[in-house]
């Protein structure tokens, strides 16, 4: 397996976005407007949602979404709005209900598949020509969804963007292939722990520290034991799209490198004993390792709040034995947590008139300024945006 990468300049340094870019109330929100909303976001895993009536309510840029099982079997999601005067139809997280879903404002009620089915006096209401209320037209509002590697991904645009392109497409730029990920049985992996991260700072942070490893020698002590490549200073891979090879005594990817558990089957010769990461733009980080893997999904709540819901996923019968994951948990749960302590560190400087116009990227962290003009195209409809670097 693979991966595409570029050789950085040895010793150019690169301009970052400006500091505005990580604190203007304006600029999240024509981020929620043009990333968040008109792109594919990972928002459940199905497993999540088992049996018929069981719902999510996500945030997606601007919007609230019901995601639901249905009756049928399928998930689907909808907007949270009631078409009658615009209430919330749920307010819970998440929940069960018995058989449809219903307003608590004025009981307009609506079947698992978003069709209206029952209202006070629905028989004698009629439409503005006089006809009777067409049920599918005055459903909830359906929001694009597909299930890829066990999580339901949504998209709130009119025209959704190809998913191949979008969201497999960076497992292919990462990998080399789409069909590489799909060697690890993603989809059929179970759930042995998840955290979530109340992080306090901008979504971008998170996403730049990710996509490098500048900063493992300083703050990732416990990984950099299992992965030593990524001890290496300026030399450490700036692209961990290409595997990172454990260390020679290391076992397992653990927190003390002991064993872990039976690599997962179908993985080819070259995916053992490495560590692969991939970027699905906007929100979302996948780690794959030989015995679990470990996926991230973030939720930006406002220009200096994220919500993370980081999930470990492990063969079945690992789970279903009760099987101790707290060694391999815990390693990368450190991680996350040194990374988001650095995020948190770092966000009260953007607003700081030493970032005004912003910092410098060093020779390993270049492929970041993809990043920062990937998001100026996406932005560049809004007039006045100045360019990276500005």
């Amino acid at each position: 397996m693979t991966a595409v990468e570029d050789t950085p300049d040895a010793t150019s340094l690169m301009p970052t976005l400006a500091g505005e870019y990580y604190t203007s109330a304006d600029i999240f929100a024509a981020e929620q407007e043009r990333v968040f909303e008109e792109m594919w976001f990972c928002s459940v895993r199905s497993a999540d949602l088992e049996t018929p009536g069981a719902f999510r309510r996500v945030t997606v840029g601007r919007e609230s979404v019901l995601v639901v099982r249905g009756r049928d079997g399928a998930l689907r999601a909808f907007l949270n709005v009631c078409r009658h005067r615009g209430a919330m139809i749920c307010t819970e997280e998440s929940g069960q209900v018995k058989r449809n879903l219903q307003c608590p404002y004025h009981a307009w009620t609506y079947g698992l598949d978003g069709k209206l089915i029952a209202a006070p006096n629905l028989a004698s209401l009629k439409d503005d020509s006089g006809a009777d209320l067409d049920r599918v037209a005055w459903g909830l509002i359906p929001v694009a969804l597909r299930e890829w590697l066990g999580y339901a991904w949504l998209c709130l645009a009119d025209e959704p963007p190809p998913f191949e392109d979008d969201v497999i497409g960076a497992v292919t730029e990462r990998l080399g292939t789409a069909e590489a990920v799909g060697h690890y049985g993603v989809d059929g992996l179970a759930l042995g722990h998840r955290e979530v991260y109340d992080v306090a700072a901008n979504w971008k942070l998170i996403v730049e520290n990710f996509m490098e490893c500048y900063h493992c020698a300083t703050i990732h002590p416990e990984l950099t034991e299992v992965l030593p490549e990524f001890a290496d200073g300026l030399a450490a891979q700036y692209f961990v799209g290409h595997g990172a090879e454990f260390g020679e005594e290391v076992r397992g990817f653990t927190v003390d490198g002991s064993d872990g558990f039976e690599s997962l089957p179908g993985l080819d010769p070259d995916q053992d004993r490495r560590y692969y990461a991939i970027t699905i733009k906007p929100t979302v980080f996948v780690n794959l390792v030989p015995d679990h893997v470990i996926v991230h999904r973030m939720f930006p709540m406002s220009a200096d709040r994220t919500v993370v819901e980081c999930d470990w996923l492990y063969a079945p019968d690992v789970v279903a034995a009760g099987a101790d994951t707290a060694r391999s948990v815990e390693l990368f749960h450190r991680v996350n947590v040194q990374d988001f302590d650095a995020c948190e560190r770092t966000q009260p400087a953007m607003s700081s008139r030493a970032y005004r116009n912003g910092g410098v990227l060093v020779p390993a962290e270049h492929h970041i300024g993809d990043f920062h003009a990937w998001l100026n195209e996406r932005l560049s409809l809004r007039e006045g945006r100045r360019p990276v670097g500005h």
